[in-house]
């Protein structure tokens, strides 16, 4: 029933804990596939994959085309995007496979962080507020939606970040506000990134790249701030 797309790039030390989640879904028959779409690797992330018995697509680097190619490949009537470095809750399979076959909705998990504290508790929380206020996760939530709606908006744009901000948008112009859900299980994500950066620099850095975008400046250009 559904597909499950990974972008990645060198994701060969977390890929195997996010696979491990599926694993049970796969055998019960809710997840059909699993596509590793990957962006030019230099570790051993492919043969994680293939090991694994996931399909590969190969391309170029850029996480909106990455997404693009591998929902390309994808033959299920649902699409889940999942980062290379999250990790879903054991609930996720019956609450995904509950809506799959009541909604017409998209859907979005609830953020969480692998770190124990205030910081990344905060973060969650604003990021899952967001989502339920205005229908804007971002790709760290994941992305659940059907094959219909997804081809009806025009999939994935081949964007050097915030395609996720983007296909949400086209979702709620799409169905409105309703039609992207916060779920109750939780998408586990790595930390890294606000550790290495300070959570309160990377929030604020993330809040201005997204007014920045929002306010139409090219995401070539905030991927130059950005990076």
């Amino acid at each position: 029933m559904i597909s499950v797309v990974i972008p990645t790039l060198n994701a060969r030390d977390a890929l195997p804990e996010t696979l491990a989640c599926l694993w049970d879904a796969n055998a019960d028959g809710l997840v059909r596939e699993v596509i590793v779409t990957d962006g030019g690797s230099a570790d051993e992330t492919l043969a994680v994959a293939d090991a694994a018995g996931c399909q590969i697509v190969a391309g170029g680097p850029g996480r909106g085309s990455q997404l693009g190619r591998g929902a390309e490949a994808a033959r299920g009537e649902w699409l889940l995007f999942l980062h290379a470095d999250t990790v879903l809750s054991p609930e996720w399979e019956g609450e995904v496979g509950a809506f799959c076959a009541r909604d017409e909705a998209a859907g979005a998990f609830r953020l969480a962080f692998a770190r124990k504290g205030i910081a990344p508790r905060l973060v969650a929380a604003g990021a899952n507020l967001r989502t339920r206020t205005l229908g804007l996760p971002y790709g760290d939530q994941g992305l659940l939606i059907s094959r219909a709606r997804y081809e009806r908006i025009g999939g994935f744009a081949p964007l050097p970040l915030f395609e996720d901000v983007d296909i949400a948008r086209r979702i709620v112009a799409d169905g409105g506000r309703g039609a992207l859900r916060l779920l109750a299980s939780r998408a586990v994500t790595s930390p890294a990134r606000y550790e290495q950066a300070g959570y309160v620099r990377r929030v604020l850095r993330n809040q201005w790249c997204l007014l920045a975008y929002l306010r139409g400046v090219p995401t070539e250009t905030i991927a130059a701030r950005y990076a």
